[in-house]
């Protein structure tokens, strides 16, 4: 496989995401590629199942993360998009010019599957780039 130069890490801030993360920050560091952590706030419908985070937790959360990639020696840059959190994740790939796109992923199955969809399954089939599903814990 040749050398990735850039991989997006799409973020819910949630378990499954910190699990992504991971995976993303040590693919990064050994191919010494940029790591560009996407975060998408999405409609008000879909926070009503999310729940509320205030602009300042986003930030703390931001910096943290960033933090994170710095002082494991890999170069990042955030995103922080607004709309439907798959469009956007497959918009920013491609705007980057992402060669992977790494993505936590909850397993949801059945009925929470079906209400709350599944970003993951939706970015896999509409990204032009390879897509890598991380489970979360």
């Amino acid at each position: 496989m040749s050398r990735l130069r850039r991989i997006l890490h799409a973020t819910d801030f949630s378990p499954a995401s910190r699990a992504g993360f991971a995976r993303a920050m040590s693919m990064a560091k050994a191919d010494r590629a940029q790591l560009v952590l996407v975060h998408v706030l999405t409609p008000q419908a879909a926070l009503a199942v999310n729940g509320y985070m205030s602009p300042q937790i986003y930030d703390d959360l931001e910096n943290a993360l960033e933090a994170k990639a710095r002082k494991g020696g890999v170069r990042s840059k955030t995103l922080l998009l607004h709309g439907l959190a798959d469009k956007q994740i497959i918009r920013a790939a491609r705007s980057t010019k992402a060669d992977l796109i790494v993505i936590g992923t909850h397993g949801r199955t059945g009925l929470a599957r079906l209400f709350l969809g599944s970003v993951a399954s939706r970015v896999l089939a509409g990204a032009r780039c390879p897509v890598l599903t991380v489970r979360g814990h």
